[in-house]
Formats: structure tokens, sequence, C-alpha cells
């Protein structure tokens, strides 16, 4: 009797661990979707004219990556730079050291009237993307990102 309970629990923690893998596996693929889609709707719009590059070091984050290019109170412009950079990593949360991200001139795309009006709607949709990551740091992220839309 008890190597069938113990049986019957180790078939039930392996189905619950490959259950939360490929759930969390699936819902990567969502995110990586929702955000190739939305740089396939906007690179078009995107200004390329002076942009830069920037290797990724070991620590980097996106944020302070468009901090330092962009100026400290912009570090939530980073979704020019997934924009740009959407051939090299499609999640920002998955940048890793040696990929060379591109960097988009900020003030040229802000003063382009087409590439404003979409990077406003562009924004809008990397925001609902954040809702399908479930974190804190991803709801914060969300409600900064909506901040700057609404401002735009």
């Amino acid at each position: 009797m008890k190597k069938i309970i113990t049986l019957v629990l180790a078939v039930a923690l392996v189905f619950g661990i490959v259950s939360c893998a490929s759930s969390a596996s699936a819902n990567q693929e969502t995110i990586n979707k929702a955000f190739a889609a939305a740089y396939e709707k906007y690179r078009n719009y995107l200004v390329m004219d002076n942009a830069g590059v920037h290797e990724v070091k070991p620590g980097d984050t996106l944020t302070q990556i468009a901090k330092d290019r962009y100026g400290s109170d912009n570090g939530y412009y980073f979704p020019l730079i997934m924009l740009a950079s959407s051939d090299v990593v499609l999640d920002p949360d998955l940048i890793q050291p040696g990929m060379k991200l591109t960097i988009p001139d900020l003030q040229r795309n802000k003063n382009d009237y087409l590439a404003a009006k979409n990077m406003k709607e562009y924004f809008y949709e990397i925001a609902d993307v954040y809702k399908y990551k479930k974190t804190a740091e991803a709801k914060k992220t969300r409600e900064e990102i909506i901040k700057l839309a609404n401002a735009m």
C-alpha cells in the first residue's frame, strides 16, 4: 500500500513539474509572439537617422541603457531600443551580454510627426504585452510605459 501511495505521489509530482514547465514556456511563447507582432506593426515608422549601437555588458538592463543614452528621466523609453533591435532579441527582459542593440535617436523620433504618433500607439501596445508577465516589476514597467504614452 505504501508503494502505491509513493508511486501515485511521485507521478503527481512529475506531472506537476511538467505542467508548470510547459505553462512557463507557453507563457514565454505568448509573450514573444506579442512582442514580435508589435515590432512588425511599428518598425517602419521608427526614424533610424543617427542611430547608435550598444553592446550589452553583464548587469545591463534596458532601462539603464535607455537612461544612459536618453537621460536619467527617460529609462522607460527602452521600447524604442527594442523596436530597433527586434532582430536581435524579442523580450526586453532577455537581453544577454554581447548582444548588439541599436539605439535610435529619441529626439528625432519625438520630432517626427509620423514617428511620434506611432510611438504613442506602440508604447500602449508594448504596455499590454507586459500584462502577460506576472511579476511586480512587470506591473511597474507596464504602468511607467503607459504614463509615457499618456504624456506623448
